[in-house]
């Protein structure tokens, strides 16, 4: 099975500029967790994450849209207490299955091997894959919980608490909005650029569109080390062209916009 490439981003206000790496790290990490422990995605395969003064987002490629099927086996219990003398099922055995949802019919399939120095039972059933479209939502949810957040705050009518107000969700699967609420907002492909150079609110086409779509239409560029870079290429270009020194400037360029508009 073929997959495609995810794009998550959450549009905020301002988040804590010293944390922004921190908290884009962490962000794309727990989503890639996920999405992994899901089957969904690949267990060494690459990804990217983005952070600006507004935004977190991650771009995963070969995710697939349903997981593969997978073999779950588990113990039932030992033999001893599951079959009598005669090797049929016990009470206490029938309650089990019945309470797992388990056929009698069953019995007969399961494996005996030794667990520790008694004989158990062990079933094996198939297990349906996980669909991207049901989980996404809560693995966002659930990395957002997990950020490095000392404080959140609650903004508008809504119960929804983060550190900054949200304001957009953008959950892209290929070129398919991937349906979801997370902080209360609906999922979609709408995002928006930098507050005073962009047009307004843009599209993304599809995931893979994202970075090229926000620095052409968006003015931003979405990767921090190349953003950081940038900037700080134009400070030392800059200075030389005015035959100036440049001080500890380290700490500015990590809380720097997101444009790349010309000092």
């Amino acid at each position: 099975m073929t997959g495609a490439t995810l794009l998550v981003e959450l549009l905020t206000e301002e988040l804590p500029p010293k944390a922004l790496p921190r908290l884009g790290q962490a962000f794309s990490n727990g989503i890639v967790t996920g999405l992994r422990t899901r089957g969904l995605a690949m267990a060494d395969g690459d990804f990217r994450w983005f952070a600006t003064p507004r935004r977190l987002a991650i771009q995963v490629p070969g995710v697939l849209a349903v997981a593969p099927d997978a073999a779950v086996t588990e113990k039932i219990m030992p033999v001893s207490v599951a079959l009598d003398a005669n090797g049929q099922p016990t009470q206490a055995l029938l309650k089990k299955l019945e309470g797992k949802g388990i056929p009698v019919s069953d019995v007969a399939k399961f494996e005996k091997r030794m667990d520790g120095k008694a004989e158990a039972l062990f079933h094996t059933s198939t297990v349906a894959g996980a669909k991207l479209a049901e989980v996404l939502a809560g693995i966002v949810q659930d990395a957002l919980k997990a950020l490095p957040i000392p404080k959140v705050m609650r903004w508008g009518d809504g119960d929804a608490t983060f550190v900054r107000p949200a304001h957009k969700l953008t959950m892209l699967h290929g070129t398919s909005v991937v349906p979801g609420s997370v902080l209360d907002i609906q999922s979609g492909r709408s995002t928006r650029g930098h507050r005073f150079m962009s047009r307004g609110d843009i599209d993304i086409a599809s995931a893979d569109a994202y970075e090229p779509t926000l620095l052409a239409e968006g003015k931003v560029i979405p990767d921090f080390a190349e953003r950081r870079a940038d900037i700080e290429k134009q400070l030392v270009t800059e200075a030389g062209r005015q035959h100036a020194t440049l001080g500890e400037y380290a700490d500015l360029l990590d809380r720097s916009e997101e444009h790349t508009s010309e000092l």
